[in-house]
Order: C-alpha cells, then structure tokens, then sequence
C-alpha cells in the first residue's frame, strides 16, 4: 500500500481554535440543518442502458443503488438555497441573522459571482460570501473557516453549504467515473454559542485539515475557463484514491479523537464523506461504531461530493436518530488531494 511520507506530504496543523469573550469560550453551535435533492432518480439499471455496467457490479464494488441528476432548472445556486432555506428554517432565524455564506462547490454555475452571493441575493440575507473548493472535503474546509471567524467574533451566524452538480462533469462512456456520482446540496447554519472549553460543550470541538497537492493527477477534472481543448470530465484512479483514503482518513478520525482527549467510545455517531461504502465501514470499524450508528446514504444519493456529508448529517437529524448532546464525527477525503476531519458535539 502506498504511503506517504512526511516531507512529501505538506498539510495544514490541526485547527483547534479556542476563542475566548470576556474569559467564555466561543462555540460555533450547529443550530439548523437543511438539504436538497434532485427530483430525478436515476437507477443502476437505468445507467446500464447507457454504459455497459450492471447493478450487480455497481453494488458488489460501491453499495451505490441509486443517484439524483440535476434538471436543467436545478442549478448548483438553485440547490444551494433551497437547502439553505431549510437549515434556516430548521433553526428558526430569520436571513437578516446570516452575516456569512459560505458554499463549498467544485461544480459552481459561473466561474464568477460566487454561488454564495447568489444564494444571498435569493434569500435576502446580508453580510458576505464567497465559494470554496477542496473537491470531497470541501464541507470539512468550510466548517472550519466558518468556525474560525465565529471565534475570532468576525461574525455570529454563518450558512455552510456544500452544492454539486456532479453530472455536468461526468464523462457518460466511462464507466469506472460516471456510476459512482451524484447532484445535490446541504447546509448547516452556525450560530455562536459559548462553553466552558471543555468536550462537554455544545458545537464544533475541533478540526483537522489537510492537503497533499503531490496526488493532484489521482482525481483531477481534466479542463478550465479557457480551455475549449479540454473536456472538462472528471478523471479518478479509482484503485489508487481508495488506498489513500482507507490510510488518511483513519488518521484524522486518530487525530481528532487525540485533540480532544475522547476515547472511541465517546462517538455517538459517524457521519462520513459517502464515496464507497468498503470504505465507510472500514472506518466505522476502526472506530468500533455497530452499522447502526455510522450514516450512510451512499447507497441512494452515490457520491454527491461536498454536499454528501451535510446531505447525510440532515437525513439522520431530521429522522431522529441524531439527537441534541451525541458527538458526531465527519471525515472526507477529496481531489487535491485534500483531507479532514470535524468532531462535533449536536
């Protein structure tokens, strides 16, 4: 197995922010959560009329049945605020609360205005935004931006959003790529709370954030603004992505359990990036989680990305299994390559 070294391998240092006001410590508190996928369902079987796969063999390598295609009106903008109206109406405020948006997106509408700005001309929020791309991991990345500036008192309430439109970037002859993704769009609204500066607090505890541009060529989209000689198709080494990945994200979970000096058993629930499933539960494994407490929607939403973990974590909040107090860890592993980890107290 590939592993990477050290001096090959420069990364951000774990982000453990501790803002304090007036001797209280600052906690970004995860006070909504909102999604939204596309209207078109589009089965295994349905693909293998178009390539030639079957679901058999979709199943037996990515536990993928089944994925949402965006329609022509359902633009990465347009999904973006409609899971942001969610989040925003899951924690019961109003735009005006928002001073940032934040959308985590590789597959944006227009190389500029952001979707950010976009989304907040849609929903009549103020403040500012701005769009973030670290492919899979984008979500993560955002997270810990926006919880950055909520400790550093920049601002009180930030819309974290992660929007795909995976299929305008899919090559539909090449098997290996275009049965694994999906479209769709999460939120979470951050509100600033305070805590003592313990693990019991409410709200993000820490993250973990890492790159290692060496692997850029192991999962890249091959065009740019500029280059009518590129296809603009996501290219991925499949069985190399998958070595790595098992490796780097069994050591951040590692790593944002050590930050917080919390045992494996203090994890009430692992929300991970939903790209294959043989990984999932290979962390879960590691992590000691029974199947029943590690979120996986891989199955019916495929890889959607940087929405994919919120698109998770809004399923399990708003059917219950997740509940106020459980400690929630997320992790992804995305292009770059880039990687990272949250731990989150609901």
């Amino acid at each position: 197995m590939d592993q990477i070294v050290p001096e090959q391998a420069p990364s951000q240092q774990p982000v453990e922010q501790s803002g304090m006001a007036n001797g209280v410590m600052i906690r970004s508190i995860l006070a909504g959560i909102g999604a939204y996928l596309p209207k078109r369902v589009v089965s295994n079987e349905e693909l293998a009329e178009r390539v030639e796969t079957s679901d058999v063999w979709i199943r037996e390598r990515t536990g993928i049945r089944q994925r949402h295609i965006a329609g022509p009106d359902e633009t990465c903008a347009f999904m973006a605020t409609e899971a942001a109206r969610a989040a925003l109406a899951d924690a019961g405020v109003a735009p005006a609360e928002v001073g940032a948006i934040i959308v985590a997106t590789a597959t944006p509408d227009q190389a500029f205005p952001s979707t950010a700005v976009r989304v907040q001309a849609a929903i009549g929020a103020g403040g500012f935004g701005f769009d973030l791309s670290a492919a899979c991991s984008g979500f993560i990345y955002a997270m810990s931006v926006a919880d950055s500036m909520i400790k550093a008192g920049q601002v009180k309430g930030v819309l974290v959003i992660g929007a795909e439109v995976y299929s305008r970037i899919m090559n539909w002859e090449d098997r290996g790529t275009c049965v694994l993704f999906g479209d769709g769009a999460g939120a979470v609204f951050l509100r600033a709370g305070t805590g003592d500066g313990t693990a019991a607090d409410r709200g993000i505890l820490s993250t973990h954030l890492h790159a290692n541009g060496n692997y850029g060529d192991m999962l890249y989209v091959d065009g740019a603004v500029g280059r009518p000689d590129r296809p603009g198709h996501l290219v991925m080494q499949g069985n190399q992505v998958f070595r790595h990945a098992v490796t780097l994200l069994s050591e951040t979970v590692t790593e944002a359990l050590a930050a917080n000096d919390m045992p494996q058993s203090a994890v009430d629930w692992l929300v991970p990036h939903q790209a294959n499933l043989r990984i999932i539960d290979g962390i879960g494994r590691k992590l000691g989680l029974p199947p029943e407490r590690v979120v996986v929607t891989v199955d019916r939403h495929a890889n959607t990305s940087a929405a994919s973990i919120p698109l998770a974590l809004s399923e399990a909040w708003h059917d219950g299994r997740i509940q106020r107090g459980q400690v929630v860890l997320m992790e992804a592993l995305g292009g770059g390559l880039t990687w990272g980890s949250a731990l989150v107290r609901m």
